[in-house]
């Protein structure tokens, strides 16, 4: 094993512990980091098969292939991002239609109070 390995096998643990230790996040999620964390470290280690797998699926190089793939996991990302964002606004919005309600009701009262 040499210093690269060293370095991106420690980098991919790295992450992974930092997702599941401050992130917790669902169970599917950590399944599938779970998967290319160890997807990681096996091409780090044996980097020859990533050019086999390539070339038994069509693709010329194993570079090309983890490139690919790459480009799938960060667009999964990119959708999880976009829903939780589109759960906060939602959040966010009801939050305050309930703070508005609750003010026009306070002041409400407090006009008829005044016109008695």
């Amino acid at each position: 094993m040499n210093g690269i390995q060293i370095l991106l096998i420690a980098s991919v643990v790295v992450i992974m512990f930092f997702y599941i230790v401050r992130l917790r996040s669902a169970i599917f999620d950590l399944i599938i980091l779970t998967i290319f964390s160890g997807l990681a470290i096996f091409f780090i280690l044996f980097p020859e098969y990533t050019n086999d797998i390539a070339r038994k699926m069509g693709v010329g190089r194993g570079a090309d292939l983890l490139f690919y793939i790459c480009i799938f996991f960060f667009i999964f990302i990119i959708l999880k991002m976009f829903a939780r964002i589109r759960r906060l606004e939602s959040t966010l919005t009801e939050l305050v239609r309930q703070q508005a309600i609750k003010e026009a009701q306070s002041q409400s009262t407090e006009v008829k109070e005044e016109g008695k």
